[in-house]
């Protein structure tokens, strides 16, 4: 049982690479790929056909007849058997992970049968292993429908979703003007102490001064005025890049000043308090945003347009898929009452959590496209 869980969690790390893969690649006896068509009859290989029943894997001296000896003692395993079970682990899985799969299946198909002849499936904890086991597959097989409902999506759903969040399908064009939220300052340095003995090591070189608050505070004052100073100048139509590389040289940064320029920009991509912007007219400049430590914005709008349902359609079914099969959870997702006096204290700040699932053991909404 162990090792079929450690099965489990191997193939979940093979569908993470699996999700890698451009495509499903073909299934076996599948024909040659179409580019192939370009050689020669003549220089292609024979097609190799596997049938349904044909023998895919073969485990030698391995067989529930114990009086069997040497060749005669084999199992043998068809393609459909074998696509049966790797279909129910991970549908559409690629060539290389069932060769992966194979070994792995072979090995614990052995090891099982051996475990069965010791009488391991009476131990103790066995059947409480198994029983959790199978809670756990059931708990698959239902996020997997959860999933394929929440992503039937109507198109009068999609319509309907569309006229109520209309204003989150507007997209801009602006410039940007960023003016840091304090300047360097210049300080006079420390001199060394003099007086040292006669023959000792040069003096180090002498350090910048800490600013003072009161320095930081003047830094601070003066990149506001600034800011606003540069939103009434962009106000009037000065260029906003030429206003951009006035407020990095009054902060004294090094290095060119950022590009202004934001295009497609949407009201979900902005902080909260951003986000008014998009209820500018084009040409309209905004008011200062401060944003704490950061530094202060002013944004004019130069262009925006509102997309249509059928550009931003696959995005609303997924939004609305997403949030369905989030609402479908919550149910289940309800931390239950536990015993602090068996379990212990619940987890406090600094307590470590339960470290994450394995990847792939706790699917996503299936993405529509």
């Amino acid at each position: 049982m162990r090792s079929q869980l450690l099965v489990c969690l191997l193939l979940a790390g093979l569908a993470y690479g699996q999700a890698a893969q451009p495509a499903t690649p073909p299934a076996a006896g599948a024909k040659a790929d179409e580019n192939a068509s370009a050689t020669p009859d003549k220089d292609k290989a024979p097609e190799v056909k596997v049938g349904p029943e044909d023998v895919v894997i073969t485990l030698k001296g391995f067989c529930a007849d114990s009086t069997l000896q040497g060749d005669a003692c084999k199992t043998t395993i068809t393609r459909e058997q074998f696509e049966k079970l790797a279909e129910a682990l991970q549908p559409g899985m690629s060539p290389a992970i069932r060769r992966q799969l194979a070994t792995i299946y072979s090995r614990i198909l052995k090891m099982s049968a051996a475990a069965e002849k010791r009488g391991l499936d009476k131990g103790p904890g066995f059947d409480e292993r198994m029983y959790f086991a199978r809670m756990q597959v059931l708990s698959g097989e239902l996020t997997t429908a959860l999933q394929k409902d929440s992503n039937d999506v109507s198109d009068a759903d999609i319509d309907d979703y569309y006229k109520k969040n209309e204003a989150n399908y507007v997209q801009a064009t602006f410039a940007r003007i960023f003016i840091p939220h304090t300047k360097q300052i210049a300080t006079p340095a420390v001199k060394p102490k003099t007086g040292a003995a006669a023959g000792s090591k040069a003096a180090a070189p002498a350090a910048p001064a800490q600013p003072t608050e009161a320095q930081k505070k003047a830094a601070e004052d003066a990149m506001t005025k600034l800011a606003d100073s540069i939103r009434a100048r962009a106000a009037k139509g000065e260029d906003p890049d030429k206003l951009q590389k006035e407020a990095y040289a009054a902060a004294g940064l090094p290095g060119s000043a950022p590009n202004t320029k934001m295009e497609k920009v949407r009201r979900t991509t902005l902080p909260a308090n951003h986000q008014a912007i998009m209820d500018l007219q084009p040409g309209d400049v905004s008011e200062v945003i401060s944003d704490g430590n950061s530094g202060h914005y002013v944004y004019k709008l130069i262009s925006k347009e509102t997309l249509t349902l059928e550009n931003v359609k696959p995005e609303i079914q997924k939004t609305i898929g997403s949030q369905r099969y989030r609402d479908a959870m919550k149910g289940f997702q309800e931390p239950p009452d536990l015993n602090d006096a068996y379990f212990g204290p619940g987890r406090g700040p600094g307590m470590p959590g339960m470290p994450p699932p394995p990847h792939g053991a706790r699917p996503q909404p299936v993405d529509p496209d």
